[in-house]
């Protein structure tokens, strides 16, 4: 395992874990703590993947599956007031859309490499696999239509129409749950531009 591939999975876990915990911590009605550092799982498979090749950063997100399978069992363990902390619904949702979401990532990140513009591999890719991570992930987990997961996870309320952030046309409540994290999720890659630009530019000195 290289150095950068060292960083990269130190990072890439301490992300997730840090996800994982700041996920039960609301800020209003429709967002987290976690939806402000999962973003950043994104910006570290891209930095190893500009500096070390798309396997090697497959390799970290592969770690940060492993430690985000983990993290769920843990919180499978621990009973909240409305029963577990993480339902087999959420579990399945946030493993399944992390590693899509980090794999379309890295494809299209791969595919943008020799781009001149440095900032479109990692902007279009980033926001290519949030976007199919939140569909994904919101969709396995608060769906009416994929109960059957879970029959005994009751997520009517995920269900109950509302406007859509409060504003918007009546659609179920998760949807707005949804376009509040993908929002979030944007804004962090727009952000993130300037740590992407730092990160590469001072560790590929140092290994050089």
């Amino acid at each position: 395992m290289t150095r950068i591939q060292t960083y990269g999975v130190f990072a890439m876990a301490i992300v997730v874990v840090a996800s994982n915990i700041l996920v039960q911590h609301p800020i209003g009605q429709w967002l987290t703590w976690g939806a402000f550092t999962y973003p950043l799982s994104f910006l570290v498979s891209d930095i190893v993947n500009r500096l070390s090749g798309a396997k090697a950063a497959r390799q970290v997100v592969y770690v940060g599956f492993l430690v985000g399978l983990i993290c769920s069992w843990v919180g499978t363990q621990v009973q909240g007031e409305f029963g577990p902390l993480v339902t087999l619904r959420v579990a399945v949702g946030s493993g399944t859309a992390f590693l899509v979401g980090q794999l379309l990532d890295i494809g299209v990140f791969n595919r943008l490499r020799q781009s001149v513009a440095w900032w479109k591999a990692p902007f279009v890719s980033t926001l290519f696999g949030s976007t199919i991570d939140t569909a994904i992930f919101f969709s396995i987990a608060f769906s009416a239509g994929l109960i059957w997961i879970e029959p005994g996870n009751d997520v009517s309320w995920a269900a109950a129409p509302m406007p859509l952030l409060g504003l918007g046309p009546e659609v179920p409540f998760w949807v707005s749950l949804a376009c509040a994290d993908w929002l979030v999720k944007v804004g962090v890659d727009v952000v993130a531009l300037v740590p992407f630009r730092l990160a590469v530019s001072r560790l590929a000195a140092r290994v050089a």
